[in-house]
C-alpha cells in the first residue's frame, strides 16, 4: 500500500545522507519533498501542514542527539510525528459489558459483512463467544451472505423477519442473554452516500443496543472522500474507532494518514486481504517503520506464529540440525508462506529487503509449487535422481519448462550448501536460533 510513499521517503533520506549536519537549507529541500509526498499520497491539506511544522519544529530545535547523522536526526523526527499522526499507540476494544455490543457502520460497498465476519472469527479464536446480526436489509444479498459467512466460521447469525433492524436487533438481544453469548456484532446498514434516514436509522439502533463499540468500516482505495464520510459519522454517532480495508490495494495512503487526525479517533483494526483470518490489529509504530523503509519485524513474527504449526515448526528446525531438509520440506515452507500473505507484504516487513513485484513474485511461487507437485514423493526426498527425461516429465506436468526446473533445483542446492557452512559454524547457527 505504501510503495510510492516509501520509494519517495527514501529518497528524501538518501540525500541527506553523507551531509555534516543538517542545515535550514537541506532541511527545508528535505521538507519540501515529504511535503509533495503526502500531497500525492492523498493526504488531506490540513494534515500535512501540520505535519510538516511540527518535523520542521523537531528537526530545527534540535531535540535529538548530537550523535546522530544528518539522516538519523530527520528519520526520528519524521517516524515520531507519524506515530502520532497515524493515533500513538495501538487501542484495542473496550467491551466491558456483557454481552458487549460492536457496532459496525459506513457507506455501503466499505466491507462492513465481511468485516463483521472477520471481527467475529478473530474474537472467537480469543475465546469470545460471537453472535452475529444481519441488520443490513437494504443491499440485496447482505443477509444472505452474513449467513453464509457465519457458517464458515461456525458463528450463529441472527435474521429475524429481513425487513425491519429494530426488530432484527432486539430479537438478538434477547439471544444473546439468553443463549450466554459475550459479544454481538452488528452489520447495519449503509448507503452509497450519507443520508438523514439512514443516521436516524443508526441512532435509534444505537439506542437500543447502548454499543461498547461503533466503529466505522473505511475503504482505504476512497481516498479524501472517506475521510470526509468519516467525520458526519463521528459527529452524529460518536465513533469509537475505525476499521480499513483493502490495505492490501494499491491506495496510497491518504485514508490511514488522515483519519485520526481529521476525527480524533483511532483506527482499531486493518483489513490485509479477503482471506476471512485477514484482519490485524492497528500499530501506529509498525505502519511508520514501513512507510519509512525500515521493515516491520513484529508484524511478521505475529504472521508467522499465527500461520505456523508448532509441531511443524519443531519438526522443521530438527531436519535443518541434522541437514535433512529436502524438497519435501521445502514444498511445505513454500505452502506456509503462501499463508502469510502476498511474498510483496512479506517482503516489505523485512528491514532492508529489496522490493518484489508482487504479481511476479506470486507467480514464481506458483509455478515453484507446480514443478514440486508434479515430482514424485521419491523425486521430492532424493532430488539426485531427477535426470534430464524426469525434467521433461516434470516440466511437462507442471506447465513450466527445463530450465525452470533447473532453476528450483539450484535454488535448493545452494540452500543445502549454505546450512552445510551453518552447521561448520555453530555460533553462526544459535544466532538463528538452532542449537546444535
Amino acid at each position: 500500500m505504501f510503495e510510492a510513499l516509501q520509494e519517495r521517503f527514501g529518497k528524501v533520506i538518501k540525500n541527506l545522507t553523507g551531509k555534516g549536519r543538517l542545515t535550514e537549507k537541506n532541511i527545508a529541500d528535505a521538507v519540501r519533498q515529504v511535503k509533495l509526498s503526502l500531497l500525492e499520497a492523498d493526504v488531506n491539506y490540513k494534515v500535512v501542514k501540520d505535519f510538516i511544522e511540527r518535523v520542521k519544529s523537531r528537526v530545527l530545535g534540535e531535540e535529538v542527539l548530537k550523535s546522530f547523522t544528518p539522516e538519523q536526526q530527520f528519520i526520528a523526527a519524521i517516524r515520531d510525528e507519524l506515530i502520532g499522526l497515524l493515533g500513538g499507540e495501538q487501542r484495542r476494544l473496550n467491551l466491558v459489558h456483557r454481552p458487549s455490543y460492536i457496532m459496525l457502520v459506513g457507506l455501503q460497498g466499505s466491507g462492513k459483512t465481511t468485516t463483521a465476519a472477520k471481527l467475529a472469527k478473530k474474537l472467537k479464536k480469543e475465546g469470545l463467544r460471537p453472535l452475529l446480526v444481519a441488520a443490513d436489509v437494504y443491499r440485496p444479498a447482505a443477509i444472505d451472505q452474513l449467513e453464509q459467512l457465519g457458517k464458515v466460521i461456525e458463528v450463529p447469525v441472527v435474521t429475524g423477519d429481513r425487513k425491519n433492524p429494530e426488530k432484527i436487533v432486539k430479537e438478538a438481544q434477547e439471544i444473546a442473554v439468553n443463549r450466554n453469548h459475550e459479544v454481538v456484532i452488528l452489520d447495519t446498514a449503509g448507503r452509497l452516500h450519507i443520508d438523514d434516514e439512514m443516521m436516524e436509522e443508526l441512532s435509534r439502533v444505537k439506542e437500543l443496543v447502548r454499543p461498547d463499540e461503533i466503529l466505522m468500516v473505511v475503504d482505504a482505495m476512497a481516498g479524501q472522500d472517506a475521510v470526509n464520510s468519516a467525520k458526519v459519522f463521528d459527529e452524529r454517532l460518536d465513533l469509537t474507532g475505525f476499521i480499513v480495508t483493502k490495505m492490501d490495494g494499491d491506495a496510497r495512503g491518504g485514508v490511514i494518514l488522515s483519519i485520526h487526525y481529521v476525527t480524533g479517533k483511532p483506527i482499531k483494526f486493518v483489513g490485509v486481504g479477503e482471506k476471512i483470518d485477514d484482519l490485524e490489529p492497528f500499530y501506529p509504530d509498525r505502519v511508520a517503520s514501513r512507510i519509512l523503509g525500515m521493515g516491520d519485524v513484529l508484524s511478521l513474527i505475529d504472521k508467522l506464529e499465527a500461520s505456523m504449526d508448532a509441531e511443524k515448526m519443531k519438526e522443521m528446525e530438527s531436519k535443518l540440525k541434522r541437514l535433512e531438509f529436502d524438497l519435501n520440506d521445502f514444498r511445505e515452507q513454500l505452502i506456509q508462506l503462501k499463508k502469510m500473505g502476498s511474498l510483496a507484504e512479506v517482503m516489505s516487513m523485512i528491514p532492508g529487503a529489496p522490493s518484489v513485484d508482487a504479481v511476479k513474485g506470486e507467480e514464481n511461487m506458483k509455478k515453484a509449487l507446480a514443478i514440486l507437485d508434479s515430482m514424485t514423493p521419491q523425486e521430492r526426498r532424493n532430488p539426485r535422481i531427477i535426470n534430464h527425461s524426469r525434467k521433461l516429465r516434470i516440466a511437462k506436468g507442471s506447465g513450466t519448462t527445463v530450465n525452470d526446473v533447473n532453476r528450483l533445483l539450484k535454488n535448493y542446492e545452494e540452500f543445502q550448501k549454505m546450512m552445510k557452512q551453518f552447521k561448520s559454524n555453530r555460533r553462526l547457527l544459535r544466532k538463528f536460533g538452532l542449537n546444535i
